[in-house]
């Protein structure tokens, strides 16, 4: 296979997959259709049963997300700048299983420079990949080659690409040490909020904080404000969230954290399905939000910089490094890395 093929194949891909952003109604000039799409579906309505936090719309969203980045034209201008590898590595790929398809970018990465895959999933997000997968190889054979799943230890690789929490990171690179790596760690998105935000834009922040249930490291877990901010005005605005108790999942998180604050008689600002703790902390348990003040942006600047190599990404209305605007946080392009590492990057210097 070359380039040529491998981007007509995801091209088509995506224009499949964009058509379960909302309903069951398929598209009428989709071959892909006849055979795929009741199988996709089934696996769209049933995901929660093997994964609580797997709603339908949850999953719709991420599938949808993705399917962007396959479009000629994104595919195209992304892959012209990085080489094709005309003698394939074997890329041994670790994905994590936190939100639908989190390893999707390096799958398509893997792909699109050339390479073989050999996939390790996640038991949380086993089942969507794998028909990915048919789909591929019955638009071009030649992935039947290229794409392995790892039933068992990985053998036979040529470098790795794995995802997890810090624990499993450090395993990561002790066990991996001999070979090229990319290993991700924990990260956290924050948010920087001036205070003369409209409800809209708070509502828009409201997505960057309960997509997927906070659960992805592109999710926001601590807002900076600044000193005698009025959280009444954000509260108003993310109660258009508060269908995410109805997850038994989170509410348990919810009701477990409250009880704690209760009985530790700490300061406690809640809504009935968001709890706001001031910490200094990044990251925050699901269902609470940390928030920490400050007196000026100058500062707050100097402290995120400081802290860069924890963050994912910043929403903000302010032109930060690193930043997206309120509400687009669980919007990145295909060319924007997970923690700033330029993955086929990575491949290509192999």
């Amino acid at each position: 296979m070359n380039r040529q093929n491998t981007l007509q194949a995801l091209s088509c891909l995506g224009k499949f997959l964009k058509q379960f952003q909302f309903s069951d109604t398929p598209k009428e000039n989709l071959d892909l259709n006849n055979l795929f799409y009741d199988a996709f579906t089934t696996q769209i309505t049933t995901a929660k049963i093997y994964n609580g936090w797997f709603e339908e719309f949850q999953v719709r969203r991420s599938i949808h997300a993705l399917s962007s980045w396959l479009d000629d034209a994104s595919l195209i201008a992304w892959a012209s700048n990085y080489t094709w590898r005309s003698e394939p590595k074997k890329i041994a790929v670790i994905m994590a299983g936190n939100i639908p398809l989190v390893g999707f970018h390096d799958f398509v990465c893997s792909l699109m420079s050339g390479n073989q895959l050999l996939v390790k999933l996640s038991s949380e997000d086993n089942r969507l990949l794998p028909l990915i997968t048919k789909i591929l190889q019955y638009l071009d054979s030649g992935f039947e080659d290229r794409i392995e799943f790892a039933q068992g230890p990985l053998k036979g690789f040529d470098a790795v690409i794995a995802t997890g929490s810090d624990n499993s990171a450090r395993y990561f690179d002790r066990y991996f040490a001999k070979h090229p790596h990319l290993i991700r760690k924990n990260r956290n998105s924050v948010a920087v909020i001036v205070g003369d935000e409209s409800k809209e834009d708070l509502v828009a922040l409201g997505d960057d904080i309960f997509a997927y249930y906070g659960l992805g490291c592109r999710n926001v877990s601590k807002i900076y404000v600044p000193e005698g901010y009025n959280f009444g005005l954000l509260f108003e605005a993310l109660f258009d969230y508060k269908y995410v108790i109805d997850n038994k999942k989170y509410a348990n998180n919810f009701d477990y954290h409250r009880a704690l604050f209760l009985m530790g008689g700490h300061e406690m600002l809640e809504n009935g399905f968001l709890l706001l703790k001031e910490d200094d902390a990044l990251s925050s348990p699901i269902s609470m939000l940390h928030y920490e003040t400050y007196k000026s942006l100058d500062a707050l600047s100097l402290q995120l910089t400081s802290i860069s190599d924890s963050i994912q990404c910043i929403v903000s209305k302010l032109d930060l490094p690193n930043s997206f605007d309120l509400g687009q946080s669980q919007c990145p392009g295909v060319d924007d890395y997970a923690d700033g590492v330029d993955t086929m990057a990575f491949l290509e210097g192999l």
